[in-house]
């Protein structure tokens, strides 16, 4: 897949930065200490450097790089099944409350800025502040949201303790603290007016002056994100030099915590603006590390060939599906749907589309099947695997009333019937898939077509908008059992979850483009998967095992989505320059998309080659 990050049209006003040159020695006193050499990546989750840009992890294209400048508190794991592992990060360690209704942060003793002045709780609260200026998880303003923060309290110089609004808990709420990006006071102190603090708690009440002190913080958000520092003040193991539009060069911070066992002196990231530009590099033995990129047979092994170049691998909590609009015939019947599971080929799909970043799916179960193999052990064999059976598909499809004319398969009343499904441009995983696809349902009597959307954002506004009859939907994103859930009975298909109570929404109504049944029938019962969804969002491990179960059970039989195949956090390395790189799935599952680089450096795992 191409990853590209959504737009953000507000982009702030950045300082001027000169043009840089990778192989430039710095004099700054940012860039003394240890180490040695240049490291040189990309980051796949923004193409494009805009050399005007603030460093300002918050603007979406801002010149900010998480694990290298951008710190956060801990960096998440994606453990199987606990949300709220993370390695450390401006914390060097924490204690969760045993029912989670807090958690007692301990920062680094040594951790300064690149200034040299030292990292604070009051450097924490502050960007906690900030944090609730953009909605985060824990740091929500929005009544009842759950998960939210209570109370912040600095404890001493070194010490906090979030306490979570035990109204609405979630099981995730630590994870929510941990994932905060931490700024420091002296520069960033401006941005939050003197009240806030007392904005915030009249916010927590009811009433006119409630709503007014929310729209206050949430107004804050635009100042937040297009704040300009004058300079990269970074607490990470780098720090910014300067940027133009083919590359970024960062310098070793030498005021970093662990800086004596940051192996590269210096970072450059490299510009792109496409998957094309990528493979080039990789094959040009040009970048120490990439993430993830999408890439045909033929140049995944040029890759692989590139001398030093090699493929790691890890767990990703992400799965792709081909996903219906219930409220459009013909996919308002199970039976087609269950046909057309008995037609598509998952293996062939995933050969195809994506060989090297996903396994085919064992089945729909809505969850990743490596996570799957933790939650519902029991459950998983006992599901439909819908292996390619065209005998099946012709008995479902008899079922919901098609009939096959001329070797064709038509309507119930006889019209043409033509599977449309859609896809950004610039997705080529998915657009590799959909023809695959396409070819597998003509071949078998089911007309069907690929139709391309402009771009990602352009293609979830008019699959909201329930334009179209099928696309490819992410799926499984876990870890924490409530998101991986709500993607299939969720918003999108019709549950809405506010303070923890559940609404359900008529098919077309409140983002509702699924339009799938609000009942469905499980082991003989009538059962509301978007209820259910909603008791993950509070349940602890133990008591959300039986409702992943149920849920496992209701999507395989009802499909709202056919699950293809779950991703593979496929990463490349460079051993020529640098060695060290984790092979341990552990590390390698990290974070919400890709674990930056900067992290394995930042903790001393990556070594400069000799």
């Amino acid at each position: 897949m191409k990853r590209l990050a959504a737009v953000v049209a507000l982009l702030g006003l950045a300082t001027a930065t000169a043009a840089c040159s990778g192989g430039t020695n710095n004099k700054s006193g940012a860039s003394s200490g240890g180490g040695g050499g240049l490291f040189t990546t990309i980051d796949v989750n923004r193409p494009g450097l805009e050399a005007t840009a603030p460093a300002n992890p918050y603007n979406p294209k801002g010149n900010s790089f998480p694990g290298y400048t951008a710190m956060k508190l801990g960096w998440v794991k994606n453990h199987l099944t606990d949300p709220n592992q993370a390695l450390p990060g401006i914390a060097e360690s924490w204690e969760i409350a045993p029912d989670n209704s807090a958690i007692t942060l301990k920062l680094q003793p040594n951790a300064k800025w690149s200034d040299g002045k030292p990292v604070t709780a009051e450097d924490v609260k502050m960007s906690i502040g900030i944090a609730y200026t953009q909605g985060s998880t824990a740091f929500s303003i929005t009544p009842g949201a759950a998960g939210a923060a209570a109370d912040v309290t600095v404890v001493d110089e070194h010490t906090l303790k979030i306490t979570q609004d035990m109204a609405n808990p979630s099981p995730k709420f630590a994870r929510g603290v941990l994932d905060t990006f931490v700024l420091p006071a002296h520069v960033w102190g401006s941005v939050l007016p003197a009240d806030f603090w007392d904005q915030l708690k009249a916010s927590r009440a009811e009433g006119a002056d409630a709503d007014k002190a929310r729209e206050t913080i949430t107004g804050l958000g635009e100042k937040v994100l297009t704040f300009a520092p004058p300079k990269d003040t970074s607490a990470g193991p780098f720090v910014l030099e300067r940027v133009n539009p083919s590359e970024a060069l960062l310098v070793k911070n030498k005021y970093f915590y662990n800086a004596a066992n940051v192996a590269p002196a210096q970072v450059k990231f490299l510009n792109y603006t496409g998957n094309e530009q990528i493979w080039n590099y990789l094959t040009a033995g040009k970048l120490d590390h990439a993430g993830f990129t999408a890439a045909p047979t033929d140049v995944m092994n040029r890759i692989k060939a590139a001398a030093g170049n090699e493929v790691i691998k890890g767990y990703s909590p992400v799965a792709v599906s081909l996903a219906f609009n219930q409220a459009k015939k013909p996919y308002d019947n199970v039976h087609v749907r269950r046909g057309l599971a008995y037609l598509i080929n998952r293996e062939e799909v995933t050969k195809v589309a994506s060989p090297e970043g996903g396994t085919a799916a064992v089945t729909t179960t809505g969850i990743h099947q490596k996570a799957a193999q933790a939650w519902i052990p029991d459950t998983l064999p006992k599901l439909d695997p819908y292996a390619t059976d065209a005998a099946k598909a012709e008995a479902e499809f008899k079922e919901a009333g098609l009939t096959k004319k001329d070797g064709k398969w038509t309507l119930a009343d006889g019209s043409a019937w033509k599977v449309s499904m859609h896809a950004p441009a610039g997705f080529s995983d998915w657009l590799s898939a959909q023809e695959n696809i396409k070819s597998q349902l003509i071949k078998a009597g089911v007309d069907a077509e690929v139709v391309t959307t402009a771009d990602y954002p352009l293609y979830l506004e008019e699959l909201a908008a329930g334009k179209y009859d099928a696309g490819f939907w992410l799926m499984a994103l876990g870890p924490a059992p409530y998101d991986i859930y709500q993607r299939l009975y969720g918003a999108s298909n019709g549950w809405t979850n506010v303070a923890g109570k559940v609404k359900h929404s008529e098919p077309g109504k409140a983002g509702n483009w699924m339009g799938g049944p609000e009942k469905i029938e499980v082991d003989g019962a009538k059962i509301n998967p978007g209820e259910l969804t909603g008791k993950l969002n509070s349940a602890t491990e133990e008591e959300a095992k039986p409702i992943m179960a149920q849920l496992a059970k209701a999507a395989n039989q009802d499909l709202p989505v056919i699950q293809l195949w779950d991703y593979v956090n496929t990463q490349f390395v460079n051993n020529s320059r640098f060695t060290g790189w984790p092979h341990d799935d552990e590390i390698l599952r990290m974070g919400t998309g890709v674990l930056p680089s900067g992290v394995w450096i930042q903790l001393g795992m990556i070594k400069a080659k000799s």
